[in-house]
C-alpha cells in the first residue's frame, strides 16, 4: 500500500477510536490494574469501550499499552498521606477529567477512590468506585479511620455506584453513612479465570505442603503461620511450610528483613521468592493458607479454590467466603496461631479422598460465585446506565 493510503487508514483508524466512548480507570500502580483488572479492561474493550489508565507510569506501563490501554502518568503514592502533595493529586485528576471528558471514571484502591470521585464531581463525570477492602486503616479503628471515612463519605456523595468485595464491608459503609443503601453492591472480588487456574487432579503431592502465597505483612497473618508452623512440625516433622512472596519494606506492617531470614534460617519456611505465575506452586501445594486480620476478597484463595484446593483461613470478611468449614477447608480463630495450627493439622492428617473431595467443592464454588464474567456484567450493567455506547 501507497504512503497516503496508509496515512488515511490510520486516520480512519483514529477516527473510530474516538468514536468509542472513553473510560478511565485508575489505580496506585499499573501492575494493580494489570494483576486484578485484566478481565475487566478485556471484557470492557471487547464491549466497545476505550480505556485509558491514569498510574504511576511504572515498568508494567509497556504492558498496559501492549493491550490497548493509553497510559497517563499520575503521582500516587501507595500509603501515607501529604496534603500538598495530595491537594496536587486531586487538581490534576480535575484537570484531566475536564480536558478528557470521559462517559465514566473507575477508581480502585484509596487515593483514587478518594480523589479521583471527589474531581469526578467537580467535572461532572460519572464514577463508578470498587472498595477493595477496608485493611490496616480500619483494623486500627483509631483516628486515621475517622478521617479516611469522612474524605470516602465525602467523595462517594455523588458516585454512580459502589462496589464491594464482601457484604460485611457494604454493611459497615451503609452503618456509617459513607454510601447509599442501593448505591453500594457486592462483586466477587477480581474474580478468578476458571480457564486459567483449573483442576490438575494428576499432580502427586508428597509430603503434607501448607502455602502461604503474599506479601510477609503482620495483617495478613505472617507470625501467626510462623507460629502455626513451629506448633505443626513438632507433632508432625513431616509437614512442610512455603512461602510464595517476599518482605515490603515500603509497607508499615511489613516484617522485617532479619526476622523474616530468621525464619528460613531456623528451617521453618521454604522461601519461595516472587513468581508471576503461582500456579506450579498451587499444584504443588496440598492447601493455601491465609490467617489475614480482614480482607476484601482473597485473590490467593480464589486462585487456590479455582485450582481444586483445600484452604485454611480466618474466620473473618474476605475468607469465609470462600471457607466453609469441613466443606471447602478449615477456619481459625485470627491473630490465633494454636487455632491456625489446629487447622492445619486437621488437613494434614485427611487421606487423599477427603482432600480431593475438600479441593472438587472449593472449585464448584468459585465456579458458581466467584467467575470472571460476573464482575464484568457488573460493570457493564453500570456504565450501560451513565455511559451507553
Amino acid at each position: 500500500m501507497d504512503k497516503p493510503g496508509r496515512q488515511w487508514l490510520d486516520q480512519h483508524a483514529a477516527h473510530g477510536r474516538d468514536r468509542q466512548p472513553l473510560i478511565v480507570l485508575s489505580a496506585n500502580s499499573c501492575w494493580n490494574l494489570l494483576n486484578f483488572r485484566g478481565a475487566l479492561i478485556t471484557g470492557l474493550q471487547g464491549a466497545g469501550y476505550r480505556i485509558l489508565a491514569f498510574a504511576p507510569a511504572d515498568e508494567n506501563a509497556e504492558r498496559l499499552r501492549s493491550r490497548g490501554v493509553e497510559v497517563r502518568d499520575m503521582p500516587i503514592a501507595r500509603s501515607g498521606m501529604n496534603p500538598a502533595a495530595d491537594a496536587s493529586l486531586l487538581l490534576r485528576y480535575r484537570r484531566e477529567l475536564r480536558k478528557l471528558r470521559p462517559a465514566a471514571y473507575c477508581g480502585f484502591t484509596i487515593k483514587p477512590n478518594v480523589y479521583g470521585a471527589l474531581a469526578s464531581r467537580f467535572a461532572r463525570v460519572p464514577a463508578i468506585n470498587n472498595v477493595t477492602g477496608l485493611g490496616t486503616t480500619f483494623l486500627s479503628r483509631g483516628i486515621m479511620w475517622r478521617f479516611t471515612a469522612l474524605l470516602y463519605r465525602w467523595a462517594f456523595r455523588r458516585s454512580h455506584r459502589v462496589f464491594f468485595h464482601n457484604d460485611e464491608d457494604l454493611q459497615i459503609f451503609l452503618s456509617q453513612k459513607i454510601v447509599r443503601p442501593g448505591q453500594g453492591r457486592v462483586i466477587p472480588g477480581s474474580g478468578v479465570d476458571l480457564e486459567r487456574f483449573s483442576p490438575d487432579e494428576s499432580t502427586q503431592i508428597g509430603s503434607p505442603t501448607f502455602l502461604f502465597i503474599g506479601r510477609a505483612l503482620r495483617d495478613k497473618g505472617i507470625r501467626e503461620f510462623i507460629g502455626a508452623a513451629r506448633q505443626v512440625r513438632a507433632r508432625l516433622p513431616e509437614v512442610r511450610f512455603q512461602i510464595l512472596g517476599n518482605v515490603d519494606s515500603g509497607n508499615p506492617t511489613s516484617v522485617g528483613t532479619a526476622e523474616f531470614q530468621s525464619w528460613i534460617d531456623e528451617g521453618l519456611i521454604e522461601h519461595l521468592g516472587e513468581h508471576s505465575d503461582v500456579r506450579p506452586f498451587i499444584r504443588s501445594a496440598t492447601a493455601v493458607v491465609l490467617p489475614s486480620y480482614r480482607e476484601g476478597m482473597s485473590r490467593a484463595l480464589l486462585e487456590a479454590a479455582a485450582m481444586g484446593r483445600p484452604l485454611v483461613g480466618s474466620d473473618v470478611a474476605g475468607c469465609r467466603e470462600l471457607i466453609v468449614d469441613g466443606v471447602t477447608g478449615a477456619l481459625c480463630r485470627a491473630r490465633d496461631a494454636g487455632s491456625l495450627a489446629g487447622a492445619i493439622e486437621r488437613i494434614a492428617r485427611m487421606p487423599p479422598e477427603g482432600l480431593r473431595d475438600l479441593g472438587r467443592a472449593a472449585r464448584e464454588k468459585v465456579e458458581r460465585e466467584f467467575g470472571e464474567q460476573i464482575v464484568v456484567d457488573a460493570y457493564l450493567e453500570a456504565l450501560a446506565e451513565v455511559a451507553p455506547r
